[in-house]
């Protein structure tokens, strides 16, 4: 007694491969959304910390250009 497959698929069958593919296709998408998003990231903290790098090189060289600011004599109070 052996059982052959049917010539047609079950609706059962169909569906069921249908969600497969579906969720397969969901699942690739998710990742490629992810990992463009990692790097739309990536980009954006290069170019945050290019710009931190530039403006610490520009404060540090107005720093040296300036002269450096006199201490400040302290007042001696009065005794009482």
């Amino acid at each position: 007694m052996s059982t052959k497959k049917p010539a047609e698929p079950s609706p059962e069958s169909v569906a069921r491969s249908d969600r497969r593919r579906l969720a397969a296709e969901d699942g690739a998408q998710a990742l490629a959304d992810a990992e463009r998003q990692a790097v739309e990231v990536r980009k954006n903290m290069a170019r945050l910390r290019a710009a931190r790098e530039a403006k610490e090189a520009a404060d540090e060289a107005l720093r040296l250009a300036l002269p450096a600011p006199a201490p400040k004599k302290r007042s001696r109070k009065p005794a009482r």
